[in-house]
């Protein structure tokens, strides 16, 4: 396993006061940090090419980014860049390329601990707190490495619309999202599905605010298990955001450290099944500085530990995981039947 982390990506410099800030970087610098010490193998990311960046965003997109080095601009309401931000966000997508790179090499799991974030990113638009989407820049390297079919999971407490958007109509990329609805940015609707060519390959499980731990193992035991066993994927890669945490201050919803760890848990199994183990784990939100830390931790335990065997579901779901299920099945059941 490979941990892909910089001490550079505290320079992304937020306002005083923004959820997004400098201070996760030092967690994640104390995490690398110490799976180095015990052994672990950890690289510095290199920065992303505009090759690499344009393949998910418009070429006049990547310029404009670009032109906000040294500079201070607000790009959208929540979303800003500092002086050194346009660097370290090609930083965040050259660790994703890493991690995409060891799981295919090595059939393994590479870890990229990275911010900003990605996921609210889309071709034409910084948004989110994001802006270059990492784990679509992750899935489209896959692609341009001659895989056919990559599967994006994502269970941070948003809906990744960056991401859904980029690959709507493109079945190569199956792209699943357990998420709070409704909630920031507003999409993820269970019958947001896909269009043409990608029809039946956007699966989004919208779960109402207070969903928990059986709640969420649920909806993957029932629903993303499911289909990404039918899908058969040849590279699993994980928006991993911690937001969905009961301590989270952006979120409402209520999933503790070993419950991010049993989902963790149940898409390596999917990985072993379908894919050579392959992974590309690369993180999104998580505003908690303790829950983010804890988090981290139990999602590098799993990786780096033995392929799960039997992994025991999570009692106690609530009205919430019904009424996903009830809307999920019907929009997807056309196109996977064993829903």
């Amino acid at each position: 396993m490979l941990v892909v982390g910089s001490e550079r990506f505290r320079d992304h410099a937020t306002p005083a006061g923004h959820p997004e800030r400098p201070d996760r970087a030092e967690v994640m610098t104390a995490v690398v940090s110490r799976w180095r010490t015990g052994g672990g193998r950890t690289v510095e990311p290199a920065p992303a090419t505009d090759a690499a960046l344009e393949r998910v965003h418009a070429s006049p997109y990547v310029r404009s980014i670009g032109a906000t080095a040294g500079r201070r601009v607000r790009l959208d309401p929540d979303t800003y860049a500092a002086p050194e931000s346009e660097a370290v966000a090609r930083l965040a997508a050259g660790a994703a390329l890493a991690a995409v790179d060891h799981a295919l090499d090595r059939d393994a799991i590479g870890l990229a601990l990275v911010r900003p974030p990605g996921h609210h990113a889309e071709r034409e638009r910084a948004m989110g707190f994001c802006l270059y989407n990492n784990a679509a820049v992750a899935a489209a390297h896959a692609l341009d490495r001659g895989l056919e079919r990559v599967a994006v999971v994502d269970y941070d407490v948003h809906h990744g619309n960056g991401t859904q958007w980029i690959f709507y109509d493109d079945p190569r990329v199956l792209y699943l999202s357990t998420h709070q609805y409704p909630f920031y940015p507003g999409t993820g609707a269970a019958d947001d599905v896909g269009r043409g060519d990608g029809a039946g390959f956007t699966v989004n499980i919208p779960l109402a605010a207070g969903a928990g731990d059986a709640d969420l193992d649920r909806v993957f035991r029932e629903v993303a298990v499911p289909v990404l066993a039918a899908y058969e994927p040849e590279l699993i890669v994980l928006s991993a955001g911690y937001d969905a945490h009961a301590d989270d201050p952006l979120g409402g919803m209520r999933v503790t450290t070993g419950g991010f760890a049993t989902l963790d848990r149940r898409l390596r199994a999917v990985a072993e099944r379908s894919c050579r183990g392959r992974m590309a784990v690369v993180t999104e939100g998580g505003y908690d500085l303790a829950a983010l830390e804890a988090c981290l931790e139990g999602t590098l335990e799993v990786a780096a530990g033995a392929p799960p065997g039997a992994i025991p579901g999570v009692e106690g779901a609530s009205p919430a995981a019904e009424a996903a299920l009830a809307a999920v099945r019907p929009a997807l059941r056309a196109f996977w039947p064993t829903l």
